[in-house]
């Protein structure tokens, strides 16, 4: 074999056993599907959906609602706009934004982030031990909730696993909505993820991989056309 080659070979399989090792990024997203709403759920069968993405120790979370609905505290999510499961040690929220079609948006008080409380329970969604919501509930109760429906932040000390976990009723995340979008105009109340999720690589990594195999096959090529 070639110097050049073994040291192709080398430097490629090293990239590919590196990324392996370190474990690529991934994006999770999860389609709220499953429905609270006061009043039934009209004709709609998805809310929104929440991407989990996998940032160094800790996990970005988006939640985005589909166009006409938005965030409120209308008591039946927990007293929160948004809730899941999280009893990791150290593990903390930080970095909450509520946007508005990609804006963000000022609430009187701010938001906040918990998690490791004790059980609460959401309505009929179940119990759970993680939360965002605002710091003045009077800000986001009902009517007198700013327009917001896209909420950011990072749990840091997580993985995607630790969070996508569903409580005794199989109920994973949950939002609490005023929903606007046609077949559920007007309803409130939780809308929530049960099962489900499709896992995909983040482009960084895709590009990583896909250039440690591509150089494993020019390797390959060079060998078989010395050979």
């Amino acid at each position: 074999m070639k110097k050049h080659s073994k040291s192709l070979l080398l430097a490629t399989a090293g990239l590919v056993l590196g990324l392996a090792g370190a474990g690529p990024g991934y994006a999770t997203t999860f389609d709220l599907t499953s429905c609270h709403l006061s009043g039934g759920c009209g004709t709609v069968t998805q809310f929104g959906t929440v991407t989990l993405t996998t940032s160094g120790t800790g996990v970005l979370v988006d939640v985005v609602l589909n166009s006409g609905n938005r965030f409120v505290e209308t008591g039946a999510g927990g007293g929160a706009l948004f809730v899941f499961n999280d009893t990791l040690a150290g593990s903390t929220i930080t970095g909450i934004t509520a946007t508005l079609n990609g804006a963000t948006i000022s609430i009187d008080g701010g938001l906040t982030g918990s998690t490791n409380l004790a059980p609460f329970m959401a309505d009929g969604t179940g119990f759970f031990t993680a939360l965002v919501k605002c710091t003045v509930d009077a800000s986001c109760n009902g009517g007198s909730a700013p327009n917001m429906n896209d909420l950011h932040f990072t749990v840091t000390n997580a993985t995607i696993a630790s969070l996508a976990v569903g409580n005794a009723l199989g109920n994973i995340f949950v939002a609490d909505i005023l929903c606007g979008q046609t077949g559920c105009t007007g309803l409130t109340g939780p809308v929530d993820v049960h099962v489900g999720g499709s896992t995909v690589p983040e482009p960084a990594s895709l590009l990583l991989l896909g250039s440690g195999l591509a150089g494993i096959g020019v390797w390959g090529w060079k060998r078989r056309k010395n050979a």
